[in-house]
């Protein structure tokens, strides 16, 4: 059973113009009847009252059926005015979500609800355009990535079924290989998971403090620090800002990572928080080896590492700094690094103290 097709809004807004004024033309339509009444002269016979009240009657009646169809018509091509940038919407954000989600509606030419709705969608276009690029991103650079230890996984099994006289310890250093392997793919995927999460944004800011965020990641990192004879040290002052706490924690604690591990005995780390400008900051700068600052912007892609463009699992992934960005990005922070004349880096990222952050 076919279901009758709803009216469109312009159809509706059109016929409640035509109903409005029918209604108050009806009531204004009784005055001049009423009027002949009440102005009747005294002489006038009996039998002309009713006939005059009927013509004056039919007269209005008439006037006012074709007022409503007027109405009608100016009640359509009025709405048909006012309802044009909601169909421009409308078909502009059919096309976008079909073919492309890098297109904006932008300007609609009208002020107010409008623009206000052009803004909204645009910003989901926005979010989506993000999350998808990261998508595809994460799951090009997994496959990569993962097809490397894949295959020496398979190789070491291979190997150590196809000997007759592997002996257990044999085996076992075998599979104390596959472990090692299965580790450092657990470390990549999580790193991916965050590289993929910071680069779909914020959708649900939430107060934090950076001094209390780096203050736990230096406690976490001091004893790797030592071991590494690197001297990692903490300025903190209270840094109020608004975002995402995991991802905050993920940025601040592959800063730190970065300088210890891209260091060398003898070197240091310096972490620092507060706040310039009504803004909290964070700083973290070490020593190591001399960064060309050509190589610097390079640096921040994924899997990349200074004088080689992909990285072995032992040294890392490359995707420390990546990390950094992506979340720096997610919370429109603004991120400064700068290659120290001396070898090391100083890197910087400032954060809208205690603002909501769009998502």
């Amino acid at each position: 059973m076919s279901r009758v097709p709803r009216p469109t809004l312009r159809l509706q807004l059109a016929l409640l113009y035509a109903a409005v004024f029918a209604v108050f033309g009806a009531v204004l339509l009784t005055v001049p009847v009423l009027g002949v009444k009440v102005t009747e002269p005294a002489g006038t016979p009996p039998a002309a009252a009713p006939d005059r009240v009927d013509y004056t009657f039919a007269v209005s009646a008439l006037g006012l059926a074709v007022m409503v169809v007027v109405s009608l018509v100016l009640g359509w091509l009025i709405a048909g005015r006012f309802l044009r940038p909601l169909r421009t919407i409308t078909a502009t954000a059919r096309d976008i979500s079909a073919s492309n989600l890098h297109r904006r509606l932008g300007r609609t030419g009208r002020a107010g609800e409008f623009a206000a709705l052009a803004e909204t969608l645009d910003g989901l276009f926005e979010r989506l355009e993000a999350s998808f690029e990261a998508q595809r991103r994460f799951v090009a650079n997994a496959s990569h990535e993962l097809r490397t230890p894949l295959a020496a996984e398979r190789a070491l099994i291979q190997v150590a079924l196809a000997d007759p006289q592997a002996t257990a310890d044999a085996l076992r250093q075998a599979c104390a290989e596959v472990l090692a392997l299965g580790q450092a793919q657990e470390r990549l995927i999580d790193s991916l998971l965050t590289l993929a999460t910071g680069e779909q944004g914020v959708a649900r800011p939430q107060p934090l403090d950076l001094a209390d965020i780096a203050q736990g990641v230096v406690e976490v990192r001091g004893d790797q620090a030592r071991r590494r004879e690197i001297r990692l040290e903490a300025r903190l002052s209270a840094a109020p800002a608004a975002g995402d706490p995991g991802l905050v924690e993920s940025l601040v604690a592959n800063l730190v990572d970065n300088g210890i591990h891209h260091n060398g005995a003898g070197g240091r780390v310096d972490v620092e928080t507060g706040v310039a400008d009504g803004r909290a900051r964070i700083a973290v700068r070490n020593t190591g080896p001399i960064v060309p600052p050509e190589q610097l912007d390079r640096l921040f892609q994924p899997f990349q590492r200074l004088g080689r463009a992909r990285t072995s699992s032992a040294d890392g992934h490359g995707l420390g700094l990546a990390i950094v960005r992506a979340v720096a990005d997610a919370h429109r922070a603004t991120l400064t690094a700068r290659a120290r004349p001396e070898g090391g880096l100083d890197i910087e990222v400032t954060f809208t103290q205690g603002r909501p952050i769009p998502g």
